[in-house]
C-alpha cells in the first residue's frame, strides 16, 4: 500500500490485499484479500487505524487508559475487570469527530445503495490473525446495526473493545503494548443467515489433513461463543467426502431483533435433533475452504453462513494453534484407575488433574484459582485470564472451533466441550481427570501408563512383565472379550485389538434379545450400553486400534438369550444358518443392527473413541456388503482414514471372490476355524471328524486359500489379519503365516507372549533365508570353497 492509501481513514474492502494488516487489521486485510480473489464475501468498508489514532488524539484519553491499566493488581480478575469498564467508559463518553462521522456516512450510503439496511460491526486489531497469535475473540463485533446513531455508537464500542478484560490480560501476557496494538473496524453488509457455523481446514485437534465443518441454525455467534454445540463435520481432504459426522441438539438459534441487533428465538421440536446442513452443502462449504486453503498456503479457519440458499464467508484468518494428539499413534497410552464421569468434545489435546471450579455468568473470576479445573455451561472469551490459571476445562456448550477452543489450544490447557451436562453432574471441590486427546472427563486422579513396541521399556516393565518381549515387524494384536479385563489386557506391549466380539457386550451389558429390548421401546438402552461397552475397551487401548466385530450369534444361541424364543426359528445347523451379515439384512433384524451401528458411532463421535473400527463376520455376498455400507452410512459411519471396515474371511466365497471384496473394505481378518470347517466340509463341533484329524488348519487346502487371499489382498492394496486361535497352537502354521507376509495376527491374552516370540523367530527365519538367497554363490564359484 502507497503513503497516499496508507492515510486514509476509511478504505473500501475491494482494495485491501493480506499484507494491509498494518493498517485495517487481521480480519479487514483477509477480507480484503478474498474479495479481490473472487470468493463469497459481503461487500464492506473499513475504518483504519488512521481513524483510531484520529479518535484517540482528539479525545485525548491515552494517559487515562494507561493509568486504568497501572492499577491493576496482577492478582485480582475484579480490578481487571473495573479497569476494563473504566476505560470503556472513556470512549462512551466522547463523540466521534464530526468530519470522520461524514466520511463514516457517505460510505454507509454507498456500501447499501442508499436503501434502508443492516450492516456487521467487526472489530479487526492490527495484530490478531497473525500465525503466531490468534487473539480469537478478544475484540467485539456487533450485528443487525440498524441505522447512523447505532453505526456510531457500535464503532466507538468496538475501538473500546480493544480493552476488555480478556484483551488486556491477554496482551499482558503475551507481551504485547497496550500502545502499539491498534484497531481497525470492518462495516460489512449484514448477512441474514439461516445456517452459519465455522471452518478449519485441518483437524485444529490433531492437525491431521481433514477440514473440519461445524454449523446450526441462525446467527454464527452462538457457534463462534460456544454458546452452543454445532454439528461437526469430518471432510477429507483429499477425496472431498465426508469422513464422519456429529449432530448435536440445538434448542435455539440467534436472530435478528425487531430493532435490529440479535435474540433468542426456540427451534420446533422435530428440528432440534436433526442434521441441519445437508451433506451436499457441505461439502460445498469445505471446497470452498480448501480452496481458501490453496490460495493463502496455510491452514485457515473460517467462519461462514448461509443466506437465500448462497454461502459466503465473512471471516478467514490463518489457524494459530493446532493440537498434536495422533489418534493412530503406535506408542500406546492408556489409563490407570477412575471412572468416566462424562464424555464430549476433545477440543484441545492433553491430560491434567485438579479441583473442579464450577463458574456461572455474572460470578467473579477470582473464584477459579491456579490449578483449578474450570467447569462451566460454554467457553467465553471472558474467562481467557481464568483460563490461564486452569489446569483443565470443561463445558456444557461449545465445538472444537469455538474461540475459547481456540485459545485453550494456544495456552496448551486440555478441554473438553459439548458434554451437554458438566455443571450438573460435577461437583465443586471434588478431583478429576480430564484427558482433551478422547474428550474424556475421570471421576478422582488417574494417570497415563506408556507402553512402548521396544524390548527394553518392556523388560522395563518388570511389574507386567517377567521376561523380554520382542520386537516384531507382523502387528500383533489381543483378542478381548471381557470390557471389564480391558485395562489389564491394555499394559501387554500389544499393537491394540484385532478382535472384539460384540456378542459379548449383548451377553454382560444387556443380557436379553435385542429384538425383545427394541419391541419394549428400550432401544436407546440397548444402544447406550453397547456403547458404554465398547467404549470402555477402546479407552484402556486409546489411541492403539480396536477392531469390533459385529454381532455373531447363531438361532441356538439367541433362542437361549431373555426374550430369544419368540424371535428366532429352529435351524438344523445353525453353524452355517441365518448368521452374520444375513442377519443384518434381514428385516426382522435390520432395527437391532441399526442398534449396534449407532452404539458405535455413539462410542466413537460422543466419546471421543476414534480409534474403533468396525469388522463384519460370515460375508457371503456382495449385495449384502452394499446393503451394509448403506446402512453404516446413514448414521455417519463412512469409511475413511479414521474409520477401516473388516470383512471376516471365513466363507470360502470370501477366497473366490478376493478381488471383487477387496473393493468394499480395508482389511480381512481370517477365521480360521469356520474357514477349515467351511473348506474342509468339516463341522468343527464334531468329536468323531476331530479325532479323525479332519478339522485341521494346517491341511494344504486351507493354507492355499489363506496364501492367495494374502497375495490378492496385498495387490490391491488391502491387509490381512488372523484372529483364530491356530497362530498359537500350532507354531509352524505361525511361521507359515509370517513367510506369506501376513499383516497383522491376533492372539488370546494369555498365549500373547510366547507366540510374539515365534512371530520373532520366523521373520527372522524369513529374512534370513533372503538374505542367503540373494548373497549365494553361483555355480561357477563354488569351487573356490
Amino acid at each position: 500500500m502507497d503513503s497516499k492509501t496508507a492515510a486514509k481513514r476509511i478504505i473500501d474492502v475491494n482494495e485491501l490485499r493480506v499484507n494491509d494488516v498494518p493498517i485495517v487489521g487481521g480480519k479487514g486485510a483477509n477480507l480484503g484479500e478474498l474479495t479481490s480473489s473472487g470468493f463469497p464475501v459481503p461487500h464492506a468498508f473499513v475504518l483504519t487505524t488512521v481513524s483510531y489514532d484520529y479518535f484517540i488524539s482528539t479525545s485525548k484519553i491515552m494517559p487515562k487508559i494507561l493509568a486504568q491499566i497501572k492499577s491493576i493488581d496482577p492478582d485480582s480478575d475484579d480490578t481487571l475487570v473495573a479497569a476494563s469498564n473504566n476505560i470503556r467508559e472513556l470512549f462512551d463518553k466522547c463523540e466521534i469527530p464530526k468530519d470522520l462521522k461524514d466520511e463514516i456516512k457517505e460510505n454507509y450510503t454507498l456500501l447499501l445503495g442508499g436503501k434502508r439496511g443492516f450492516v456487521a460491526v467487526r472489530s479487526s486489531a492490527t495484530a490478531e490473525d497473525l500465525p503466531d497469535a490468534s487473539f480469537a475473540g478478544q475484540q467485539e463485533t456487533y450485528l443487525n446495526v440498524k441505522d447512523e446513531k447505532d453505526l456510531f455508537d457500535k464503532i466507538r464500542k468496538c475501538w473500546s473493545s480493544l480493552f476488555t478484560a480478556r484483551a488486556i490480560s491477554y496482551r499482558e501476557t503475551q507481551g504485547y503494548s497496550h500502545e502499539d496494538v491498534k484497531l481497525a473496524v470492518v462495516v460489512q453488509r449484514m448477512v441474514n443467515s439461516e445456517f452459519a457455523g465455522i471452518m478449519f481446514t485441518v483437524d485444529p485437534h490433531n492437525g491431521a489433513k481433514n477440514i473440519i465443518v461445524e454449523g446450526g441454525y441462525g446467527l454464527g455467534e452462538a457457534m463462534v461463543g460456544g454458546e452452543v454445540t454445532p454439528d461437526t463435520y469430518q471432510v477429507d481432504k483429499s477425496k472431498m467426502a465426508i469422513t464422519n459426522k456429529r449432530i448435536s441438539k440445538q434448542t435455539w438459534k440467534y436472530i435478528r431483533g425487531p430493532q435490529g441487533g440479535a435474540v433468542k428465538k426456540d427451534i420446533p421440536v422435530d428440528m432440534q435433533k436433526v442434521q441441519k446442513i445437508p451433506d451436499d452443502r457441505v461439502l460445498e462449504i469445505a471446497e470452498i475452504g480448501r480452496q481458501v486453503e490453496i490460495h493463502y498456503d496455510k491452514p485457515m479457519d473460517m467462519e461462514w453462513c448461509i443466506e437465500d440458499n448462497k454461502v459466503y464467508l465473512v471471516q478467514a484468518r490463518p489457524i494459530t494453534a493446532i493440537g498434536t494428539g495422533k489418534e493412530d499413534s503406535s506408542a500406546g497410552e492408556q489409563v490407570e484407575g477412575g471412572d468416566v464421569v462424562l464424555s464430549g468434545l476433545g477440543a484441545s489435546p492433553g491430560m491434567a488433574t485438579g479441583r473442579v471450579c464450577i463458574y456461572d455468568v455474572g460470578m467473579s473470576l477470582d473464584v477459579i484459582k491456579d490449578g483449578d479445573v474450570l467447569v462451566t455451561k460454554m467457553t467465553m472469551p471472558d474467562m481467557v485470564p481464568a483460563m490461564s490459571r486452569s489446569v483443565a476445562i470443561v463445558t456444557d456448550e461449545g465445538g472444537m472451533t469455538c474461540h475459547a477452543a481456540i485459545i485453550s489450544r494456544e495456552l496448551g490447557t486440555p478441554c473438553v466441550v459439548g458434554t451437554g451436562e458438566a455443571t450438573n453432574t460435577l461437583k465443586n471441590g471434588e478431583i478429576v481427570t480430564v484427558d482433551g486427546s478422547t474428550g474424556t472427563v475421570y471421576r478422582g486422579e488417574i494417570k497415563k501408563k506408556v507402553v512402548t513396541e521396544t524390548a527394553p521399556a518392556a523388560a522395563a516393565s518388570a511389574a507386567v512383565f517377567s521376561e523380554q518381549v520382542p520386537i516384531t515387524g507382523t502387528k500383533v494384536m489381543v483378542n478381548m472379550s471381557m470390557p471389564s479385563k480391558a485395562e489389564e489386557v491394555a499394559k501387554l506391549p500389544c499393537d491394540g485389538v484385532g478382535l472384539l466380539r460384540s456378542e459379548f457386550l449383548f451377553t454382560n451389558y444387556i443380557g436379553e434379545h435385542p429384538c425383545a429390548v427394541i419391541q419394549e421401546g428400550r432401544a436407546q438402552e440397548l444402544i447406550d450400553k453397547l456403547a458404554d461397552g465398547v467404549a470402555k475397551v477402546a479407552r484402556a487401548f486409546y489411541p492403539r486400534p480396536v477392531t469390533l466385530r459385529t454381532s455373531d450369534f447363531k438361532t441356538n444361541e439367541y433362542r437361549d438369550m431373555k426374550g430369544g424364543a419368540n424371535f428366532e426359528p429352529n435351524e438344523d445347523n445353525p453353524m452355517i444358518g441365518w448368521r452374520g451379515c444375513s442377519r443384518y439384512v434381514s428385516d426382522s433384524y435390520r432395527e437391532a443392527f441399526m442398534c449396534e451401528l449407532k452404539a458405535i458411532k455413539k462410542a466413537r463421535d460422543e466419546m471421543g473413541m476414534k480409534n474403533i473400527n468396525i469388522m463384519l463376520p460370515f460375508v457371503r455376498t456382495i449385495d449384502e456388503v452394499k446393503q451394509i455400507t448403506a446402512m453404516m452410512e446413514s448414521v455417519g459411519l463412512r469409511r475413511g482414514l479414521d474409520l477401516k471396515l473388516y470383512f471376516m474371511a471365513e466363507v470360502p466365497v470370501n477366497i473366490f471372490m478376493a478381488e471383487e471384496f477387496c473393493k468394499y473394505c480395508d482389511w480381512f481378518s481370517i477365521g480360521s476355524n469356520d474357514l477349515t470347517q467351511l473348506t474342509m466340509g468339516c463341522d468343527r463341533d464334531s468329536d468323531i471328524l476331530g479325532k479323525m484329524g479332519y478339522f485341521d488348519e494346517r491341511n494344504p487346502g486351507v493354507k492355499a486359500a489363506i496364501k492367495h487371499l494374502i497375495k490378492v489382498a496385498h495387490k490391491y492394496g488391502n491387509h490381512v489379519s488372523i484372529c483364530g486361535q491356530a497362530p498359537s497352537v500350532y507354531p509352524e502354521f505361525c511361521e507359515f503365516l509370517v513367510e506369506q507376509g501376513i499383516d497383522c495376527i491376533s492372539l488370546n491374552p494369555d498365549t500373547f507372549i510366547r507366540t510374539k516370540k515365534i512371530i520373532a523367530s520366523a521373520e527372522q527365519r524369513v529374512l534370513l533365508q533372503a538374505a542367503r538367497k540373494v548373497n549365494r554363490p553361483s555355480c561357477d564359484d563354488e569351487d573356490d570353497f
